[in-house]
């Protein structure tokens, strides 16, 4: 009998709901993601894109629902059990979260040295295969504020593959970029996913992005998925929110925030 396990999500949710200083963030959102594939998840700034990329791996808890990895229940999972999942997850955060203080060598040796890596020439050796696949071997004793920000960007992804990762989580990759090195970002993005076959999830605001290289591409609005659907349909979907957010067009009430001089409530939850 063949193994189905290629078909299942590699991650799911049920139910999850997530408010921050009682703002619903996510409300009831069911979810699977596909093992192998590229998913986009788009949305405005602050409608917690980036709050639900975090529960993946358990660095937030729901209020409410289940949060899946592969058959594992991980929504009350303890620290302990959840590294091990996250030894099999890469995570590109949003700034990079390079340690300043740190060569780029090092960056790319601390979570290879946190999961027991301890030979030099073996660390060495690694942060070299990782270096080249983001085109910058050489760069092993450079430090951070030396880099261009699409250098470091690159570095940041190199740390995040340091551990051949089944499933790579990108939050915001191409933002603070001009237009040539986000390209650069998307062709690593695409190249990084045939190298690997790794699982992609890339949290983005970035249109040209999500439809480059994207498999599957979501819009979350007001706690929910709004949209799912390819970057081949994408243009096809009619509804008025959707539209405007794709084609990059303020609402009324926004641009008449312009002129009353009083902006709408609400927070920003994409943390």
């Amino acid at each position: 009998m063949a193994d189905s396990s290629a078909d299942k999500p590699i991650f799911r949710l049920e139910e999850v709901s997530k408010r921050f200083n009682g703002t619903a963030v996510l409300d009831r959102v069911d979810l699977g993601i596909a093992r192998g594939c590229t998913t986009a998840i788009i949305g405005p700034s602050g409608c917690g894109k980036t709050v639900l990329l975090k529960h993946l791996i358990g660095l937030l808890r729901p209020d409410g629902g289940r949060v899946f990895f592969e058959d594992t229940d991980i929504t009350h999972l303890s620290e302990k059990h959840l590294v091990q999942l996250r030894r099999r997850v890469g995570y590109l955060f949003q700034r990079n979260a390079l340690f300043d203080s740190m060569t780029v060598a090092e960056n790319i040796h601390f979570p290879l040295a946190e999961h027991g890596w301890r030979d030099r020439d073996r660390l060495e050796q690694r942060c070299r295969e990782v270096l080249r696949m983001v085109g910058l071997d050489g760069m092993q004793d450079r430090m951070p504020e030396n880099l261009s920000g699409g250098q470091q960007k690159r570095v940041a992804l190199a740390r995040a593959i340091a551990l051949a990762p089944d499933v790579i989580l990108y939050d915001e990759p191409t933002t603070g970029l001009d237009p040539v090195r986000s390209d650069l970002i998307n062709e690593l993005i695409l190249k990084l996913q045939s190298e690997l076959n790794a699982t992609s999830v890339v949290v983005t605001h970035d249109m040209n992005s999500a439809r480059k290289i994207a498999d599957r591409i979501l819009m979350l609005h007001e706690g929910r998925i709004l949209a799912d659907t390819t970057p081949g349909e994408l243009e096809d979907i009619q509804d008025d929110t959707v539209v405007r957010f794709v084609q990059g067009r303020a609402t009324a009430e926004e641009l008449g925030e312009l002129t009353s001089g009083q902006a709408s409530q609400g927070g920003d939850h994409d943390r």
